[in-house]
């Protein structure tokens, strides 16, 4: 036989023998999945695998998409950080856009595998996706679950001597990533509370919608030094996680925004929220029957959000903490009415429920600072106390800017001029801006506005000074006539008291008369 029908039939013989050993292997197979419970299954898989994974340089990291019924935060760190590393060699991937969401979503389909370079070491991910029965298999955080019916996974594989190095180094570089990941895309929410659901769980107890309010530091109308100010304080605020924590401060801040209407302390508070792509929660006080409910709504919220609580100073009636403690006397047949505290708010912002979060920011707003109790004011609790004042002409040209795109005009001299005079709010000045879209005509619409607003308010000067005067020559009409009267009433009571003094000096002379008489009659009668 020659050499070369000897090495075919050598490789018949292999090749029959590996056929022989596939097709041993996958009946194998199937009889454990049909006749096997799925316990043993996966103890016997397991076993191979680490048999056979004593002989390979490969380690595998498993990336199990929730544990229990609690999601994994390093499976969903890994969704957002594998989406920027899409390339090129990439064959598949699954596109979403939610409707509450503005930008699309590329997520990494199963079995799809995708190579990450990091610091000269190369991980290799992949999602695993396994099948299960739907009927055995419900998970309340995930509502997909029994549709889905699978489990998936991501798998990391590298070289087992990076061990070390991925779990202290790369897993964390994956979770920053994947934060600033979606700090960038985030739609920011605009959340208020839901009574139907106050009493069950504490996610449910806010209700949210997307906030498209385009308010920026850039368009809002506010004075240059003022704006910087809250910028920094912002951002100041924002680094200094470790500093809060190493001064034994709870990692929040407190502003107090106060001001007429129509100043611009929603839009201020819109712009902190884009600015820091923080969600907002709107608190009304109004709807709260309790502390406790207070409370429960704090422990709700997340972290890196903003809770605000609007008009504070007509929200509720704030009962001095003195009395918080004093049962008012209810009438039999009456239920005692039940609110938010006085007591119950400080607790709020600056008790030990305050500490049940990271990076928040607590805002209130008031039309009265001086109707406020000076207890809510104090630093640690209101850091920031922010005037947000009527228009100034720094005010005025940003609206300009930004409604009518321009940055000079030569009838901006008299407008400034007019605003310094004039007490007239950022609202008031975009409204008239907003009325015609030629910048000549709005600017000369909102100069005679101005030079309405001070003719009425020239006109209110006027009649307040009238006012004032007739109420003072009324004062002194009225001082004159208790003048008169009580000099009237010092003549009658001197008169009388003149003809009194005479009645008695008559009567005293009579008196005396018939007591002559009564002496020359007694002497008479002693002579005879």
């Amino acid at each position: 036989m020659s050499t070369s029908e000897s090495k075919l039939a050598t490789a018949k013989t292999v090749l029959a023998a590996m056929g022989s050993v596939a097709a041993t292997a996958v009946v194998a197979r199937s009889i454990v999945r049909d006749f096997l419970p799925d316990e043993l299954q996966d103890y016997i898989f397991s076993t191979f695998r680490s048999f056979f994974g004593r002989f390979s340089s490969e380690f595998t990291l498993i990336i199990d998409e929730f544990i229990g019924l609690e999601s994994n935060q390093i499976y969903e760190a890994a969704e957002s950080y594998l989406a920027t590393k899409i390339s090129g060699s990439t064959q598949r991937l699954k596109v979403s856009k939610p409707e509450s969401e503005k930008s699309f979503q590329l997520l990494v389909d199963r079995d799809e595998e995708i190579a990450d370079s990091f610091e000269g070491v190369v991980f290799k991910w992949i999602l695993v996706c396994r099948q299960i029965e739907s009927k055995n298999f419900y998970n309340p955080r995930d509502m997909n679950s029994t549709l889905r019916s699978e489990v998936r996974s991501f798998q990391i594989r590298f070289h087992k001597k990076h061990k070390e190095k991925a779990l202290k180094d790369y897993l964390p570089h994956v979770m920053n990533q994947a934060k600033s990941v979606k700090q960038e895309t985030k739609t920011i929410k605009l959340y208020t509370t839901d009574r139907d659901n106050m009493y069950g769980n504490f996610a449910d107890a806010w209700t949210g919608i997307n906030l498209n309010h385009p308010a920026t530091f850039e368009t809002l109308a506010m004075d240059s030094d003022l704006k910087k100010m809250v910028l920094d304080d912002l951002d100041r605020f924002i680094r200094r996680k470790d500093y809060y924590r190493r001064v034994g401060k709870a990692w929040k801040r407190g502003y107090l925004l106060y001001g007429p209407p129509g100043t611009g302390k929603s839009s201020l508070i819109a712009a902190m929220a884009n600015y820091l792509k923080f969600d907002i929660y709107d608190l009304q006080l109004t709807d709260l029957n309790s502390n406790a409910e207070l409370r429960k709504l704090l422990v709700a919220t997340a972290n890196r959000s903003i809770l605000v609580v609007e008009d504070i100073d007509c929200s509720i009636e704030l009962k001095n903490r003195e009395c918080d403690d004093v049962v008012p006397e209810t009438p039999p047949g009456f239920r005692r009415e039940r609110q938010v505290t006085l007591s119950g708010i400080l607790n709020f912002i600056d008790g030990l429920w305050s500490s049940c979060g990271d990076e928040r920011i607590i805002i209130f707003t008031t039309n009265y600072k001086d109707k406020l109790d000076p207890a809510l004011l104090r630093p640690g609790r209101m850091d920031l106390h922010i005037l947000m004042s009527y228009c100034t002409p720094c005010s005025f040209k940003l609206l300009a800017s930004s409604y009518l795109d321009i940055k000079h005009h030569a009838l901006f001299p008299d407008i400034e001029e007019l605003i310094k005079r004039v007490l007239v709010t950022p609202a008031e000045v975009a409204e008239q801006l907003m009325r015609n879209e030629e910048p000549e005509a709005a600017l000369r619409g909102l100069i005679k506005f101005l030079e309405s607003k001070e003719r009425e308010a020239e006109e209110a000067s006027a009649k307040k000074v009238e006012a004032e005067t007739k109420n003072k020559e009324a004062e002194e009409a009225s001082a004159k006539k208790t003048e008169a009267e009580t000099k009237n009433k010092e003549g009658e009571e001197a008169l009388a008291e003149k003809l009194e003094t005479k009645n008695k000096e008559s009567e005293g002379k009579e008196s005396s008369a018939k007591k002559a008489e009564e002496e020359t009659e007694n002497k008479e009668a002693e002579c005879l």
